[in-house]
């Protein structure tokens, strides 16, 4: 049975393990905002974000590759390429590194219109991405995971007819180059939202049980407009499509204050990656459409 958001906080509220929270810093950008990262990773030794980094009044943003310079001090890595993408997503499939993000561009019908769509990039370096495959308009946070038997899952987030506020698709295909604009537009659907919430897959983990471990983000309007996002995770088996239900793992009070970008964003927590440092697993997320932030969580798979 799908549960709404306030049903899924107070349950959240009545588990939730105290923790603090750490806000990275972020160097050289010019006085940029640095949001929405991807989970730290490790490449070819070094200690890596990426992220989404633009002006406070604008929307034209880069993604950048970070590297960590002294704990939780991190800067633009000089040999790396950067992107014209928002929210970027960093994974590995078929041995290549897959890099994904939000597209923008001038709408194709009207250039007056902004359109956007998610757009990978794919190589066996950083150094040498290379353009993959571009999603349909208008949607957002597709995501890809190598699955055990080297099949490959694809998370999609239609939005309008098929999808409303945004719904998470799911399928399967035999290899990367079946990845395509009509893989994503006809992905089945997953029943996790009611009508009036939306919600999207950040990352996706491949478990020791063949499942794939969904941290993503569920959102909806207060009657005054502001938006308000919460990390959420699920588990979903990619032979059957049967799935948990979603489950909150943290909501912006839980993290330190800080500025928003704007005054309907401030209780924005967009999920970015779950990263495992010694005994801890900590919970990166962008917080309020201008920073990154971090804190340790149970771990909900």
């Amino acid at each position: 049975m799908v549960e709404g958001i306030e049903s899924l906080l107070k349950k959240h509220r009545e588990d939730v393990v105290p923790a603090e929270a750490v806000k990275p810093v972020f160097e050289g950008v010019d006085g940029n905002d640095v949001y929405n990262p991807t989970a730290p990773f490790l490449y070819e030794g070094r200690k890596l974000i990426c992220a989404r980094v633009e002006p406070r009044d604008s929307e034209v943003s880069e993604t950048v590759f970070f590297e960590e310079t002294t704990k939780d001090v991190y800067a633009p890595a000089k040999d790396l390429p950067r992107f014209s993408l928002q929210d970027p997503c960093i994974t590995i499939v078929e041995g290549q590194y897959i890099l994904g993000g939000t597209e923008v561009f001038p709408h194709p019908e009207n250039p007056a219109w902004v359109a956007w769509r998610t757009a990978f990039f794919c190589g066996e370096k950083l150094t040498a991405m290379r353009p993959l495959v571009k999603g349909p308009i208008g949607m957002k946070d597709v995501r890809l995971i190598a699955l055990l038997d080297k099949r490959i899952g694809v998370f999609t987030r239609p939005q309008g007819e098929k999808g409303g506020r945004g719904k998470i698709g799911f399928t399967v295909v035999n290899e990367l180059s079946e990845v395509t604009e009509k893989v994503m537009e006809d992905a089945p659907l997953l029943e996790l939202f009611l009508p009036d919430e939306w919600g999207g897959v950040n990352a996706a983990y491949l478990l020791e049980s063949g499942e794939i471990g969904v941290l993503g983000h569920v959102a909806c309007f207060a009657p005054e407009g502001v938006r308000h996002y919460y990390p959420m995770t699920f588990r979903l088996n990619p032979e059957t499509g049967e799935h948990t239900m979603p489950v909150i793992l943290a909501e912006r009070r839980e993290f330190l204050p800080g500025e928003s970008k704007r005054e309907d964003l401030v209780d924005v927590l967009f999920s970015g990656g779950l990263y495992k440092e010694g005994e801890k697993l900590l919970l990166y997320v962008g917080v309020s459409d201008c920073e990154v932030q971090y804190k340790p969580v149970e771990n909900p798979f």
